[in-house]
């Protein structure tokens, strides 16, 4: 059972990389929307709800992520969910800090940190505007 846990993280990265071929999508698009089908879908689902294509392989439900204002108490916390995205504060499912699964889209400290900032800063906006009213 020891080995499973590097093959979640392998699984997702291989749904997110079948995900971004079928969709055409580029992985270095700066639309969170486009960043959220790419990276995220294979999880939390197209709809943000935890019903994508690999969520069947975790161990435990990827969370609704249109919920996450409403868990809240109403508010939207963005500083939590950009250091999600950027690896900051660790979810097991994500993977390490050295390696989330998303690998180093959010991380790479050779890119322009402006623009890893702004990916960062788009995805928690588009995460921000499917939250359920």
């Amino acid at each position: 059972m020891g080995g499973w846990k590097w093959a979640v993280p392998v699984l997702i990265a291989t749904c997110v990389a079948g995900l971004s071929q079928e969709t055409g999508r580029k992985a270095n698009d700066l639309s969170g929307a486009e960043m959220y089908q790419t990276y995220c879908a294979a999880c939390h689902g197209t709809d943000g709800k935890g019903g994508g294509p690999a969520a069947v392989a975790l161990k435990k439900t990827p969370p609704d992520l249109t919920m996450i204002a409403s868990r809240n108490k109403g508010r939207f916390p963005d500083f939590r969910i950009a250091h999600i995205i950027d690896g900051y504060e660790v979810v097991a499912s994500h993977g390490s800090r050295e390696m989330p699964v998303w690998g180093d889209f959010f991380r790479d400290k050779q890119r322009d940190e402006t623009i890893l900032q702004l990916r960062e800063h788009n995805l928690t906006e588009y995460i921000r505007s499917i939250q359920r009213k």
